[in-house]
């Protein structure tokens, strides 16, 4: 469904980029500095605001999962409350109670039906959360609403994130202008199966229910979907979706131009984003992105790519600056895709490394200079088809360990 002939100008703004958002941010309790914010709010000034979301696949979804699933089968919100601290995973009924809760309480504090607020949380699992919170800092995030919040939202719902994630396209169709923006956090617990990752996408383009919902589901695909830190799914995973519809114009349908240019422009910010959330993986120093092409079907791509990316061995090697092909040789070979080893090409970072499963001689000492570069890439060619994906990941260093260790402390 998208369309590279789209143009697209990526500019500031973040999830208030487009018409009818404001957002906010604030310490309300969560967390034990106050210096450090933990809960965010994004509100649409619309009425009807076409709204969609995907969620984890893992079983042991968090509560707000929950809740919030059934207002995207709605097909309308006004906003998106989100907490970070404590995850709200894995607390039963009293866990859902709280993530009603904490939608009814903003529901009222902005005067919007209950059904049309998404409810999000991250942090650690099992820990019961307070309502308390919400009753007094809901109020305060309301009085701080405004078209400048963006940052201060996506402050909020960092954990182990060193930096907020924000990114905002301008695309134009016909004679009419719109705009996409949104905020994400993750850093750790990271590969999404949807539909620790959550993000907010904001649009003023007109566009219907299913409109919205089938262009989000290829764009988290495609972006989302491909990214691994660490191979774990998050039980809290969320991506919402909500368009103020204030642009001018028909609103979009599947199928036409509208559409198509709406659907580019929204994988372009999920792509973004996702680089980032990749680039920004627990004690990370590089974004590595692994390309497979050549296979004989997206099964096969998807499973060569991803256990390379998942690999200990590749990404302990990238950390190290070696230049060991044969670790990703290794990765590809138990991936369960199908290929022969005599018709594999492997390169790294540009240089060719193995021609037909054999060793290429090449220069180590440019190897090392390359490995400088902020983004390490390796492209492997099985010959066996035409399909073929990408997916993005980060090196392994002894800092996720020190991370992970104590991530409770």
């Amino acid at each position: 469904m998208a369309d590279d002939s789209t143009e697209l100008e990526f500019i500031e703004g973040g999830v208030t980029a487009p018409e009818g958002f404001s957002a906010a941010g604030a310490h309300i309790g969560f967390r034990k500095s106050p210096e450090r914010f933990d809960a965010a709010l994004v509100v649409s000034s619309a009425q009807d605001t076409v709204a969609t979301g995907t969620f984890t696949r893992n079983v042991f979804c968090a509560a707000p999962v929950q809740v919030s699933r059934s207002v995207a089968a709605g097909g309308r919100a006004r906003a998106v409350i989100l907490n970070s601290g404590i995850a709200n995973a894995a607390t039963g009924e009293p866990g859902r109670a709280a993530a009603r809760a904490m939608q009814e309480i903003t529901a009222q504090a902005l005067s919007v039906p209950a059904d049309e607020v998404f409810v999000a949380s991250t942090g650690v699992i099992g820990v019961q959360l307070p309502t308390g919170p919400f009753e007094t800092g809901v109020p305060q995030l309301v009085s701080k609403l405004s078209r400048e919040g963006s940052h201060d939202a996506a402050l909020a719902i960092m954990t182990t994130d060193t930096h907020l994630k924000e990114c905002a396209v301008e695309f134009s169709v016909g004679q009419h202008s719109y705009r996409i923006g949104g905020m994400c956090k993750g850093s750790g617990m990271i590969q999404p199966d949807m539909a620790t990752m959550l993000c907010v996408l904001t649009s003023d383009m007109p566009v219907s229910a299913e409109a919205a919902h089938a262009a989000l589901k290829e764009a988290v695909d495609h972006s989302f979907n491909k990214v691994t830190v660490d191979s774990d799914t998050s039980t809290n995973d969320s991506v919402f979706l909500m368009s103020s519809c204030l642009g001018e114009g028909a609103p979009a349908k599947i199928g036409d131009a509208a559409f198509t240019a709406f659907a580019t422009a929204l994988r372009a910010v999920c792509e973004n984003l996702a680089r980032q959330i990749a680039a920004d993986g627990e004690g990370a120093t590089k974004l590595v992105t692994v390309n497979v092409r050549g296979a004989a079907n997206d099964a096969d791509a998807d499973k060569a790519a991803r256990t390379i990316a998942n690999s200990p061995l590749v990404k302990t090697a990238i950390a190290g600056h070696d230049c060991n092909w044969g670790r990703v040789a290794a990765a590809l070979g138990r991936s369960g895709a199908a290929f022969e080893q005599e018709k594999t090409d492997i390169d790294i970072l540009g240089l060719p490394v193995c021609r037909d499963g054999l060793a290429i001689v090449f220069d180590e000492e440019e190897a090392l200079r390359r490995f400088e570069q902020d983004e390490v890439v390796i492209d492997v060619d099985l010959h066996q088809g035409d399909a073929s994906t990408r997916i993005w990941t980060c090196d392994l260093t002894h800092d996720y360990i020190s991370i992970n260790a104590d991530y409770r402390s």
